[in-house]
């Protein structure tokens, strides 16, 4: 019995050890989910008797709008926890944790030293969404996927906050974060790599494959209740003449059937597709003076009572199918702006912003109080989505990020990254034949049945 007692105050010293991060967001949806889980890892930690530990939701950090991007908190980290803690450890609302399991992982390791766990995604080949660092071999650098959960050792965070201190960081881009994370930490070879950790896994809750796991992951795509009506969402497409003839006819191949209501937006009003112009020339930069030109027009000339819009270019391939499941988690009453988050210049003051080629979703309030506003284009070619991203972080609206969008092709992203993810967007034709990119990732045909467990379809490498 003594002994036992000895394993409990043990197992609890260590947890008190431990900090939870878990990424959430402010949308209702999101924090309510972040909440559940915070209340489970909370829940574990008190059935077994002990001290509990510190669980944390990013929104909720003070005054940062770039808290996302998590490096610059190391050094709150570091000042706070610092002295008492061993680890920090960073999830998601979805990621599910057994806590005693991750005890177990996490005690393989010492505290003490500099420890970068995760379950390790690499890069297949470079692309554009990521840095050329290792443009030579690419599958040599291992980042982590934040599905399953990562861990910094409280030496290595120290160390971090130091080194913010002295060289803060760039006021650049926000692309891919966890890419961009594991190469900050690396330090071009003087800092840890990733070290890949068995424990941490993106399967299934409910899959015989996680009795090993610390952590698994519980959502490929959620759905709230009924999906959100055909008629409850419109779609703008934004073409130019140029484009007509070779991106318009896909969307009309694949998924312009699954829209109730869309609109062509171009700069020639040709009757066969129909295109509609706005006005506004074609610009080969920025698309802020047509995208505005859509908001307007969607809030004055739409059906009235349409609660959601959604703005792609003519080369995005979306299912409209799935994103009627995912907006019935939403609340039409709340200003929301979702799709694939990037940041600009967060380390100083920036803002995030949603891409637009992943597909950018409004609810008809977030656009009635952006225009009500007097935020508008400093330039008509000013890029959209940063311009947009600028405006509703000025009105206090945040961003609502889901990695189901993407701004990039299916072969740009790692095959461990997607595996557990019911996509709702790529974007580009660039070197794939984008119809059968369609029909193999995003056709309603290849939807998830067999309750709610995914059905094996075959995705070659495209």
């Amino acid at each position: 019995k003594s002994e036992k007692r000895g394993t409990i105050s043990k197992i609890s010293r260590e947890l008190k050890e431990i900090v939870f991060i878990i990424q959430s967001q402010s949308n209702s949806f999101h924090s309510k989910r972040a909440e559940d889980l915070k209340r489970d890892i909370l829940k574990q930690a008190a059935d077994l008797g002990k001290e509990l530990p510190t669980v944390l939701l990013i929104h909720q950090m003070d005054g940062h709008e770039g808290a996302w991007t998590i490096l610059p908190l190391m050094r709150d980290f570091s000042v706070t926890y610092g002295r008492n803690s061993s680890w920090i450890f960073f999830c998601e609302e979805d990621t599910r944790i057994q806590v005693v399991k991750l005890l177990e992982t996490l005690g393989r390791f010492d505290g003490s030293k500099e420890w970068f766990l995760g379950k390790a995604l690499y890069d297949e080949e470079s692309t554009i969404i990521h840095h050329y660092a290792f443009a030579e071999n690419p599958t040599v650098f291992k980042f982590p996927d934040f599905a399953a959960g990562w861990a910094l050792s409280i030496a290595l965070v120290n160390k971090l906050a130091k080194k913010l201190k002295s060289e803060p960081l760039k006021s650049d881009f926000t692309i891919d974060l966890k890419h961009e994370i594991a190469l900050y930490i690396w330090q071009k070879g003087e800092g840890p790599h990733l070290t890949p950790v068995p424990e941490f896994c993106t399967d299934d809750v409910n899959s015989y494959k996680v009795d090993h796991c610390a952590t698994t992951f519980s959502n490929f795509l959620p759905l709230c209740g009924e999906p959100v009506k055909k008629e409850d969402v419109f779609v703008a497409v934004k073409t130019c003449q140029k484009f007509h003839g070779d991106r318009i006819p896909v969307v009309k191949q694949t998924w312009e059937r699954e829209a109730a209501l869309i609109e062509y937006y171009s700069d020639y009003a040709d009757i066969s597709i129909p295109t509609i112009d706005l006005g506004i020339p074609n610009t080969d930069r920025g698309h802020c003076g047509k995208t505005f030109a859509i908001l307007e027009r969607f809030l004055n000339h739409s059906s009235p009572r349409t609660p959601w819009l959604v703005i792609v270019d003519d080369d995005t391939l979306i299912s409209i199918f799935r994103l009627r499941k995912l907006l019935s988690c939403y609340d039409p009453n709340e200003p929301v702006f979702l799709g694939e988050r990037y940041g600009y210049g967060l380390g100083t003051g920036g803002y995030s912003y949603i891409t637009g080629g992943g597909g950018m979703v409004f609810s008809k309030i977030a656009v009635q109080k952006l225009l009500a506003s007097k935020c508008r284009c400093y330039s008509m070619d000013a890029p959209d989505d940063m311009v947009l991203g600028m405006c509703f972080s000025g009105l206090g609206i945040p961003i609502t990020h889901s990695p189901l969008f993407h701004q990039a092709r299916p072969m740009d992203y790692p095959k461990g990254y997607l595996s557990h993810q019911i996509p709702i967007s790529f974007h580009k034709h660039w070197n794939i034949d984008p119809v059968k990119v369609y029909f193999t990732w995003l056709a309603p045909n290849t939807e998830e049945s067999l309750n709610g467990k995914k059905v094996g379809y075959n995705r070659e490498d495209l």
